[in-house]
């Protein structure tokens, strides 16, 4: 089991259990219009209601004698221990993100709004002052936003890079126990149908979470 085929498929997937989005881009607000709110994230649309769930089936053996199997490194990623670990760390920094980029932003507001409320009875220097920090402030706001989405892709790759690791010589693992030929990602091979005892999916999320912490 090729480590690349794996991280392409779960390469979205990180990214879509992240929290988003990200960070709002911070505008440069024209002097005379009225500020907007800079660095607010967008609400996401609300949940539909959930569907209500099956109560799941029995698992089915695995065939005697089967050398083909398959598995579903997605489903592995949003089941086992590790994958969630993996998620609440990408979420913990979008927040901590999230959080300071709001910080900027309130701050650089209230230099707007003293602008335009106040600007126009302030003497030429204070006001020349409180532009070029305003100018400073927002600049800094976009920068901010660069550098955080550059580290949050970073940690992306890194959590992703390291489940691959922890996951290859799991399935490798289980294929030698099982005498398995080959094995199916099931993300990238485009399998139509299988019988549904060849899935090593649940095999792999309890291997994976039994496994012994590396030193």
């Amino acid at each position: 089991m090729r480590g690349s085929a794996i991280a392409a498929s779960l390469a979205l997937t990180v990214i879509a259990l992240s929290a988003a989005p990200v960070l709002a881009q911070t505008p440069v607000a024209p002097k005379p219009a009225a500020p907007k709110l800079l660095g607010a994230p967008a609400q996401p649309p609300a949940a539909p209601a959930p569907a209500p769930v099956a109560a799941p089936a029995p698992p089915v053996p695995f065939p005697a004698g089967a050398k083909i199997a398959f598995f579903n490194p997605v489903a592995v990623f949003q089941n086992s221990a590790d994958g969630r670990t993996a998620v609440g760390r990408v979420n913990a920094l979008i927040e901590k993100k999230q959080k300071e980029n709001a910080d900027k932003a309130k701050l650089l507001q209230g230099n707007q709004q003293k602008l335009q409320t106040s600007g126009s009875v302030m003497n030429e220097t204070a006001r020349v002052q409180l532009e070029k920090e305003i100018e400073k402030q927002t600049k800094d706001a976009e920068r901010f936003q660069q550098d955080a989405q550059a580290e949050i892709n970073e940690l992306q790759q890194e959590v992703q890079n390291d489940f691959v690791k922890k996951l290859s010589p799991i399935v490798t693992e289980i294929a030698a126990e099982k005498g398995l030929q080959i094995v199916f990602n099931t993300s990238e091979a485009g399998i139509a149908w299988a019988t549904p005892g060849l899935d090593l999916t649940a095999d792999v999320i309890k291997k994976l979470d039994t496994k012994p912490a590396a030193k």
